[in-house]
């Protein structure tokens, strides 16, 4: 199972993948992997389980002791982004990815939990916000903001509008957009063409 998740994380990296180029690249029958992963959502499920718990929860770990935990949340908010995004394929293999996403994230609230309170103590965040709703918020920024060919720089001011509207009194100043680098519009455009 291990090394179809690794072979999933491998062509899906690479952009677009079909469960026999999975197989493949793991060196089994496209019926093993039918036993071990039903379907697309079972790939992507297992591929974001393992994105989070070998990149993702090692961040969360180390946020415990930042200074300013917003400001932790929200560099694993974009490094989530910023792995999703490297797996290129991955938000457009599964035909209901955003459920997917969240069920998966959702599994990691209890780890979210400590930073959110800490956050909502310094008031960083606004304190109405529950552990259970980051899946959520993480979900749409996933959505919108990790679709193949969106830029870096969009996606960091996006993250940035986001949490601020976590708490609106505490807003920052957005990171400049570059002028060179694709609109959301452009990204959107060439998700529907594949």
């Amino acid at each position: 199972m291990e090394r179809i998740t690794a072979a999933g994380r491998t062509v899906l990296g690479k952009g677009e993948a079909s469960l026999e180029q999975i197989a493949a690249e793991a060196g089994v029958g496209i019926a093993t992997l039918y036993r071990h992963f039903p379907n697309r959502e079972a790939i992507v499920r297992a591929v974001l389980d393992d994105i989070l718990e070998t990149d993702l929860l090692p961040l969360i770990e180390r946020a415990a002791d930042a200074p300013h935990t917003r400001q932790a949340l929200q560099d694993i908010a974009t490094h989530l982004l910023d792995l999703i995004t490297q797996e290129r394929g991955l938000v457009t293999f599964a035909s209901n990815f955003a459920d997917v996403a969240v069920d998966v994230l959702q599994r990691f609230s209890d780890s979210l939990h400590p930073l959110l309170v800490r956050a909502q103590q310094a008031g960083e965040i606004r304190p109405d916000l529950t552990a259970e709703d980051i899946p959520h918020f993480l979900v749409m920024a996933v959505a919108g903001l990790a679709l193949p060919g969106t830029a870096a720089s969009m996606r960091a001011r996006f993250v940035v509008l986001l949490f601020d509207s976590l708490n609106p009194a505490n807003a920052t100043p957005l990171p400049p957009l570059l002028a060179e680098e694709d609109d959301l519009r452009i990204a959107v455009g060439n998700v529907s063409r594949t």
